[in-house]
């Protein structure tokens, strides 16, 4: 079995106090990196980062506001030194058909899925660029390429999530910069534990290995591509789905 060593690396996880950003965040930081936990509540951060360990520290910002994110980065830097991985995650669902979407749900959505993973991103780029190394992992969706009803703000903010992630690969990768995105399909969170059994009966139906995945599954796709195994490998996408969709 081969073993990712992570020692020395600092990783950000931007919205990573709970579901799948946490089993990243805590995935990383059993390879060995430091770890820091980023949410919009800032002693819950502090708190999941104290009960991991001394290699990780809690950050609070608003993935939306370029000067929050900046600012975030910088507070990383200084507490754990320069980022090495940045696993841009965090983002929100606010559903509903198109005719009766708002202009505020549909940039709501945008905002924190996809402009925050370009504020994070920017941020990060110069340091990266002059060390000459830096993985970028964007956590997108399957709903980014096959769409759904009802998810249409989703949806888009995911398909940009995968145009921007192949993008900033074709330009940074002379600088040894490898960015790639891991897409779940349906993950065990809060959002499907509380699904009606036919509901979720109809969900397993169109997946292959019949089960739904765990944030686990995730965790261990983002974890190869932040390691030295996926060195010669960017501007991807990497389906996480149990066979959804092939």
């Amino acid at each position: 079995m081969v073993n990712i060593d992570l020692s020395g690396r600092v990783a950000l996880v931007t919205g990573s106090t709970r579901g799948i950003g946490h089993a990243i965040a805590v995935a990383l930081y059993r390879a060995g990196a430091k770890v820091a936990i980023h949410g919009r509540d800032e002693a819950k951060a502090k708190g999941i980062a104290e009960s991991l360990g001394e290699r990780a520290i809690g950050v609070a910002g608003d993935m939306a506001d370029l000067g929050q994110v900046a600012a975030t980065v910088a507070a990383v830097e200084a507490g754990l030194g320069p980022i090495d991985i940045l696993v841009n995650n965090a983002g929100m669902t606010q559903d509903n058909i198109v005719i009766r979407m708002s202009e505020a749900e549909w940039d709501a959505v945008l905002d924190a899925n996809l402009k925050g993973a370009f504020a994070a991103t920017k941020a990060v780029l110069k340091g990266m660029m002059k060390r000459r190394s830096g993985r970028i992992i964007n956590v997108t969706s399957i709903i980014g390429m096959i769409g759904n009803k009802g998810q249409a703000n989703y949806a888009a903010s995911k398909a940009g999530l995968i145009g921007f992630t192949k993008s900033v690969a074709k330009e940074y990768a002379g600088r040894n910069v490898l960015v790639n995105a891991v897409a779940p399909g349906f993950i065990e969170t809060d959002m499907t534990s509380g699904l009606p059994p036919e509901a979720r009966a109809a969900m397993l139906g169109g997946i292959a290995l019949e089960r739904l995945g765990r944030p686990e599954d995730v965790a261990g796709a983002v974890l190869f591509l932040a390691s030295d195994l996926a060195g010669y490998i960017t501007g991807q996408v990497l389906v996480v789905d149990g066979g959804m969709i092939f």
